[in-house]
């Protein structure tokens, strides 16, 4: 009679389960800002979240005549941009030091899901364009002879894993590309690699660091890999990020091949950084 009855009960549960299979569960807050902290992370906003963000780089120059209270130079990145879905999100910037305008595509293709060997890992693609303004640009960079010489692009890959509730990774293969220009031996298609983690130190509190190596630098002037690391601080929909690096640009296809300075405590080579980020959320649904 139990017997049966076990029977009766597990084939009840069969059914169900067959009727109504379970929902994938996914990892979420794998990085808790859509930036490490130079470059994106794999997250992306829910639908409707307008995301206002301005991004401050602050150095010195050796021997400069001028010197301010708090750095000599100060390069500051205006952005915003908007989820139209839990997974797209399109955004715009301006860099006023170099005058860059840039706008980007960014869609999160894989997420990570949890007690299954199913997509062990996030992966989102993330395309950007920039355009600069010739007299504010590397010299030699760029070929002047028409506009549509100013513009660069970026492709890349972004594919993380959340290893524990404290430990993410992240590793970003980048292509860059811009039109070459004839009097240098710059190549116009450059390859790139990321590296990028976060470590949980608190409730509100993280450790981030990122590292770019470029496969085929510029050639016209000496650059160096990109490197940062900083600690993040999350205020409800406030993000306050704090990094040192040597990098003081903020697009891809700028601070990821054209870092001139390295990263040690020489000759002004140690840039400041400080990051705001807000989130307003436009829909009454609650994100």
């Amino acid at each position: 009679m139990v017997l049966s009855s076990s029977i009766n009960a597990q084939n009840l549960l069969d059914k169900l389960e067959k009727e109504f299979p379970k929902e994938p569960v996914y990892k979420i807050a794998t990085f808790k800002t859509t930036r490490i902290g130079l470059g994106h992370s794999i997250e992306t906003r829910k639908k409707g979240a307008l995301e206002i963000s301005l991004y401050n780089r602050y150095w010195d120059i050796p021997n400069f005549e001028g010197q301010r209270f708090l750095a000599d130079k100060v390069s500051t990145r205006y952005g915003l941009d908007y989820s139209f879905t839990d997974n797209l999100t399109f955004g715009l910037g301006y860099t006023n030091h170099d005058k860059v305008t840039d706008g980007f595509l960014k869609y999160k293709l894989i997420k990570q899901r949890k007690n299954t060997k199913k997509a062990p890992v996030s992966v989102t693609l993330v395309q950007t364009l920039s355009h600069r303004t010739l007299e504010n640009t590397n010299a030699g960079l760029y070929d002047s002879s028409t506009t549509s010489n100013n513009y660069a692009f970026a492709s890349q890959v972004l594919v993380a894993r959340k290893i524990n509730s404290e430990f993410s990774l992240q590793i970003t293969p980048t292509f860059i590309h811009r039109k070459g220009n004839p009097l240098t031996d710059d190549p116009n298609n450059q390859f790139a690699v990321g590296f990028g983690g976060r470590h949980k130190i608190g409730g509100h509190a993280s450790i981030v660091s990122e590292y770019f190596y470029v496969a085929n630098p510029l050639k016209s002037i000496d650059t160096y890999n990109a490197f940062m690391v900083g600690v993040n601080w999350e205020l409800s929909h406030l993000l306050l990020q704090f990094h040192v690096t040597n990098a003081r640009n903020f697009v891809e296809d700028t601070f990821i091949t054209q870092t001139k300075n390295n990263f040690n405590a020489k000759d002004g080579n140690f840039h400041f950084g400080f990051n705001a980020t807000f989130v307003l959320h436009t829909k009454k649904k609650k994100l």
